[in-house]
């Protein structure tokens, strides 16, 4: 199972991997199934939310908590799955379900953080704003990759090939690979964007304010809005929907 790559997040494959393989064989011999722990994975996700109004470094800590929770039941889910043989198409659509309201929870939450809720003085909606706005962008993101499939789907072709993906112009092709390599998008996945949250959060301790914490919201609702379009831009000029 550690061998799988497509989909596999990074974190799955340099660590939670050798968690989630030792729970997924004391789960297969219950009557625990799938559907279920993609039920509690998504419920771990959005509780990423909550706690992140929590003040202080703990709030991060606990939202970081919460978030590799989400990512050791994602990789328990579909180990439990294929070990029983119980697959679903609810099941595929459970889970990029949990994969949406996790990313929104936590980038919802984080402009929650930065609008300093429980402060004391005026609270600053601003940041609340920028924060769903990034949380829409990464939806937004997951849905455009979605949809390739449900417009494929709708005009009767086969799913799309991983070659289809290349961009048709060597520009664009170009652009794609070098923003692939950065890897700055990621920074809007619920996962990457908790430990960030979390190193902010220790920055805003040493400095004493939400200084750190606002720029990391601004910061992730530009890269959320622009790869939103960049993204859009790729399928339209790949041969995806060809």
């Amino acid at each position: 199972m550690k061998d799988r790559r497509s989909g596999e997040h990074w974190g799955g494959r340099l660590y939670m991997r050798e968690i989630s393989l030792r729970i997924t064989r004391v789960l297969v011999g219950t009557k625990v199934t799938p559907n279920q722990l993609t039920y509690l994975m998504t419920l771990a996700g959005v509780l990423a939310l909550p706690a992140l109004l929590v003040p202080g470094v703990w709030g991060a800590v606990l939202a970081v908590l919460m978030v590799q929770l989400y990512l050791l039941l994602d990789c328990v889910d579909g180990e439990v799955a294929r070990w029983k043989k119980q697959y679903s198409l609810s099941g595929v659509y459970l889970d990029r379900v949990g994969a949406y309201l996790c990313d929104a929870a936590v980038l919802t939450g984080f402009g929650l953080r930065a609008a300093d809720l429980w402060g004391g003085g005026r609270i600053d909606w601003l940041w609340a704003f920028l924060g769903t706005l990034a949380a829409l962008g990464a939806i937004l993101i997951k849905a455009e990759t979605d949809l390739v499939g449900v417009a494929r789907h709708q005009a009767g072709m086969e799913p799309v090939k991983d070659a289809a993906a290349e961009p048709r112009s060597s520009g664009m092709a170009l652009a794609r690979r070098a923003a692939a390599a950065l890897k700055f998008h990621r920074l809007v996945l619920g996962i990457e964007a908790s430990l960030l949250i979390l190193v902010l959060a220790i920055a805003d301790q040493v400095r004493g304010d939400l200084f750190f914490t606002r720029l990391g919201v601004a910061v992730l609702a530009a890269i959320a809005l622009l790869q939103t379009v960049l993204h859009l831009v790729s399928i339209l000029v790949s041969s995806r929907l060809r």
